[in-house]
């Protein structure tokens, strides 16, 4: 069972979209450079050769694919912040409150990835939800929100 965060509905608000884009470029920017820096290590494992010439593309686009899951995952499973949501005092949490377990990352991950498809319409849509949320925080019964500023960031 998902340990539940100590902060109240009074102590929160729902995130507003623009800080929720801040942090997207923020986590963006370091999904970037683990993927740069693991590329690097796959390249060099691999002799110095392109990934395409030595048939292991697929390969490589299925590790890096679980290894952005498993940033996101950690992060969101352990605290509800990943590192551009703390920055911003973001967190995901469940609609009740609660932690993200496994099946709710996964869901989040793969909408997420679908939302951006169509012209990131999944995203786009928190700028006109009531509710302020995007597809896959439908998905997954998730929503983020604005911690206060006197809150304790990690716990």
């Amino acid at each position: 069972m998902n340990r539940s965060f100590k902060e109240t509905y009074d102590d929160i608000q729902i995130a507003s979209p623009l800080r929720r884009v801040g942090a997207f470029v923020y986590d963006m920017l370091l999904i970037i450079a683990l993927l740069m820096v693991s590329s690097g290590l796959m390249l060099t494992l691999n002799d110095g050769e392109a990934m395409d010439k030595s048939g292991y593309f697929a390969l490589y686009q299925s590790a890096l694919f679980i290894l952005v899951y498993l940033y996101l995952a950690y992060f969101w499973m352990r605290n509800g912040q990943t590192l551009g949501m703390l920055a911003w005092r973001l967190r995901v949490q469940t609609t009740e409150g609660q932690r993200l377990n496994f099946t709710q990352c996964l869901l989040r991950y793969l909408v997420g990835i679908i939302s951006l498809i169509p012209c990131a319409a999944g995203f786009l849509w928190m700028f006109i939800d009531k509710q302020k949320m995007t597809w896959h925080d439908r998905a997954s019964g998730t929503h983020v929100v604005q911690l206060p500023k006197n809150a304790k960031i990690l716990e």
